[in-house]
């Protein structure tokens, strides 16, 4: 497990649907994502950067704790609750853990930030899987907060993709069972299973008339960081998955591959990235930025912390383009807001999500699970906050269920225009 303290960019929770109980990093079942448009392939929250990295320092100055006194007094009407309900309650026993984590869930949920909550072990231990490099299950990112569990979209290659799943499918019954109501991260477990297994899943597609049964049989999938070829007209390609901890390495040595065919321009495509850890997203934004700030962080006592560049870049001369949309967040936007920032490309897509807030996320003891809690807000080298708002594309492309059906990428098609218009 991560070291307790870590400091978290949060980016969007998402849920791959893995087969097996890995114990791993941090969580990819069961966690928050917004409902995107079809076409987008978002995944995971920006993790804890790698041990050692990034880690918290003691609590400000502004920083309370109750008193040991002021506690058993503020918590009374509590213990009281909790001895009701082991006398009164109907089913008995009672599950003592299940109340402890309850209560510690309600307590984060209290405060009102979506951001903010609590992860019970096994949310914590899938929250880390993406980056761990590979797992069994079907391949797919999920949507754990919609009415229903929803495909975000396949991985590349994968069982989902090959049994045809589409962005924005619903799972709407798991093996003939209907899982109408159940939370997502529940649905999700009913998903896993061993590699060489079946599942079938009952889907809701927009545009369909009725439900229909999709049969995935599981496998080990490897979880990607990087892609990367060369177009035609001389034009490079690399697109990022994750920003775990080997995509800057992975990258490096994928623009020392590219640039070795010495293209005459560059695409980074960060469709589809929802983040990971803090210092890979510096890391990688310094491949394509000589220097200068990449992102600064507020706290709510006023203390700022700015990450900048490394200087160590291969590709901060090389023409550029960068590929955004809706599942764009955290890690992702730091990189293209510094990348816009500095003029250093255009963004060509859609809007990206817009998450601009920093997590600390904190191991409880015992096997206790995780909290996650909001504590600061990052900005962009011209000081712009992208909470909500998100990046605004220099060239607006709109890629529609149509598209994705038919295999066509018009915004990976401007961008090439785009470059080559440059350069005549």
């Amino acid at each position: 497990m991560p070291p307790r303290g870590i400091r978290v960019i949060a980016g969007i929770f998402a849920g791959l649907i893995l087969a097996c109980a890995l114990t791993a990093t941090g969580a990819a079942f069961g966690l928050m994502l917004p409902r995107l448009a079809p076409g987008l392939a978002a995944w995971t929250e920006m993790l804890p950067s790698a041990p050692g990295a990034d880690v918290l320092g003691p609590p400000s100055a502004n920083a309370t704790v109750a008193p040991a006194a002021d506690r058993e007094t503020l918590f009374a009407p509590f213990w009281e609750a909790w001895d009701i309900v082991h006398g009164e309650f109907v089913d008995q026993p009672v599950d003592d853990t299940v109340l402890m984590r309850g209560a510690i869930r309600g307590l984060l949920d209290s405060l009102g930030d979506e951001h903010t909550g609590y992860m019970d072990p096994e949310e914590y231990s899938q929250a880390n899987i993406p980056l761990e490099g590979e797992y069994e299950g079907i391949g797919a990112w999920v949507d754990t907060e919609a009415q229903f569990l929803t495909i975000i979209a396949p991985m590349p290659n994968s069982p989902a993709e090959r049994a045809g799943l589409h962005p924005g499918d619903e799972i709407v019954a798991v093996d003939g069972q209907d899982v109408t109501g159940l939370d997502g991260s529940l649905v999700i477990r009913r998903v896993l299973g061993p590699a060489g297994s079946h599942v079938v899943l009952s889907i809701r597609r927009e545009g369909e008339a009725e439900d229909f049964d999709v049969e995935v049989v599981r496998e080990k999938i490897a979880v990607p960081s990087v892609e990367s070829r060369m177009l035609d007209d001389g034009i490079a390609y690399v697109r990022l998955f994750s920003f775990s901890e080997s995509t800057d390495r992975d990258l490096r040595q994928a623009l020392g591959d590219l640039l070795a065919q010495t293209p005459q321009a560059l695409i980074l495509d960060l469709r589809g990235n929802g983040g990971g850890y803090l210092s890979s997203a510096v890391d990688v934004a310094s491949e394509f930025i000589q220097d200068g700030t990449i992102l600064t962080e507020r706290y709510g006592d006023g203390r700022e912390q700015t990450y900048s560049a490394n200087g160590n870049g291969l590709a901060t001369e090389i023409r550029l383009a960068v590929l955004v949309d809706a599942g764009s967040a955290s890690a992702s936007e730091i990189v293209a807001g510094a990348i816009q920032d500095y003029e250093r490309a255009l963004l060509i897509g859609e809007t990206t999500f817009g998450k601009g807030s920093v997590q600390n996320w904190r191991a409880l003891s015992g096997d206790g699970g995780a909290v996650r809690v909001t504590i600061a807000r990052w900005f962009t080298p011209d000081d712009r906050s992208i909470q909500d708002a998100g990046l605004t594309p220099d060239i607006p492309v709109e890629l529609t269920e149509d598209d994705f059906a038919a295999r066509r990428d018009p915004q990976l098609d401007r961008a090439v225009e785009a470059l080559l218009v440059s350069s005549s």
